[in-house]
């Protein structure tokens, strides 16, 4: 299984594979909350995390983007940007 996740400029890494389940949504939506303008988050996990998914793009709505890089069994990769918000 190979996972597409080379680094890139404004592009950072979260591995949830290696976050315990129960402090998962917790640790991504600190993650997502901290990136700027402009900056993406490359999220990698084991399943395809659609529960998810939605609850960003409630709190988020049209700020968010989500791209997915890779989406294999057992092998997901998906970009979330961070668009429209004011420059600190």
């Amino acid at each position: 299984m190979s996972i597409d996740a080379l680094p890139e400029a404004n592009v950072h890494t979260f591995d949830a594979r290696g976050v315990a389940r129960r402090f998962r949504h917790s640790a991504i939506f600190a993650a997502i909350g901290v990136l700027r303008s402009g900056e993406t988050m490359r999220f990698i996990n084991d399943h395809d995390p659609i529960p998810l998914i939605a609850q960003l793009n409630e709190r988020l709505g049209e700020n968010l983007t989500v791209t997915y890089r890779q989406r294999d069994p057992g092998a997901i990769v998906i970009d979330f940007g961070i668009v429209g918000l004011p420059i600190e």
